[in-house]
């Protein structure tokens, strides 16, 4: 999501607690560089002793960056990536906590406009619907990240968001735990998304993603709503499509998502797509409703096809992944029994 959180979303664990010193980059010295993050964060207006707090005895660390390192190395493909996610168990898991759910999970869609089915989803795929607890101090993995040149310029907005969040008083620094790369909370949020999406449902005052399942629904809620989820449709459907017609399109050149390198075929209307002889899986014709959509391949030329809608985008905001996104989709229907349309 804007998110650098794909690896541990594909490889469904977290990592174990970081320990030991790493020389990250090699042209500069981290005590120096951090002391410079201390005088910074102070002119944007962080309180001293919240930064004396979070700042002291943080040190680099070596597993941070031979994670980030390895991501790339990391493949599936999407009939992979479903087994491996939407299973039985997740399924029943995920209407458990629906039926459970039922009353907070009603208001929270009423108020944002997001399918529950959705939600359960996501927060099923993010963090096993709050079972799995991200473990890795937060302030040690972001100075990392944000130290090492790679990446620096966005890490270090995310070590700046962290120490506003604490001095806003959203959570205490003890408590900031998140993925080796940053992400926090049951809906797996970076710091920058937090601050810009992240609800106060029960108004406690406080934005808990981390405990609260109110918070948690209606922060992932508001996020798909901010990058215009529509309500009164789905996210998408597997269609049947004919070799020449992928042939005859070129390369996928449209972002999926503004800012998301994920690439798919220009938007048609349905009624275009079924011209040219897309079907739907079962080989029915699509459905005659006047929506663009656009043509993914999750697994290339050859691999299972979908027509997906203006949803379809706002999840791909969250995690600017095709496997993520079309996942997200099945369990959703999974979970919530419902009929495309």
């Amino acid at each position: 999501m804007l998110r650098f959180v794909a690896a541990l979303v594909f490889a469904y664990i977290l990592v174990l607690p970081l320990t030991g010193q790493a020389q990250v980059n090699p042209k500069g010295d981290f005590d120096t560089w951090l002391q410079s993050i201390r005088e910074e964060a102070i002119a944007r207006g962080i309180r001293p002793e919240v930064v004396a707090e979070a700042l002291t005895d943080v040190k680099p660390n070596r597993r941070v960056i031979k994670r980030d390192r390895s991501q790339s190395e990391f493949r599936l493909t999407l009939s992979k990536y479903l087994n491996r996610v939407v299973t039985p168990t997740n399924v029943s898991v995920g209407k458990k906590k629906a039926a459970r759910h039922r009353v907070l999970l009603a208001a929270v869609s009423a108020k944002y406009g997001v399918q529950q089915r959705f939600i359960l989803a996501i927060w099923g795929i993010e963090t096993r619907y709050g079972a799995i607890k991200a473990n890795v101090p937060l302030i040690s993995s972001l100075a990392t990240l944000a130290f090492d040149a790679r990446r620096s310029k966005f890490f270090k907005g995310q070590l700046f968001a962290t120490l506003k969040m604490v001095n806003r008083g959203y959570i205490d620094v003890k408590s900031l735990f998140g993925s080796w790369a940053g992400a926090m909370g049951q809906p797996q949020f970076m710091p920058s998304s937090y601050l810009a999406f992240a609800q106060d449902f029960d108004g406690d005052g406080r934005r808990d993603i981390w405990k609260n399942e109110g918070d948690v629904f209606a922060s992932i809620a508001n996020y798909l709503a901010k990058h215009r989820w529509r309500a009164d449709q789905t996210w998408g459907r597997q269609v049947k499509v004919l070799p020449e017609l992928v042939n005859s399109l070129g390369k996928p050149t449209r972002r999926a998502a503004p800012g998301c390198r994920a690439t798919t075929y220009d938007q048609k209307p349905l009624s275009e797509w079924q011209s040219l002889g897309v079907r739907r899986a079962s080989g029915e014709n699509l459905p005659e409703r006047d929506l663009l959509a656009a043509l993914i391949l999750p697994d290339g030329v050859g691999g299972d096809a979908y027509l997906v809608y203006q949803n379809y985008a706002a999840i791909m905001a969250y995690n600017c992944a095709h496997l993520y996104a079309v996942t997200v989709g099945t369990l959703a229907e999974r979970i919530g029994g419902a009929a495309q349309k």
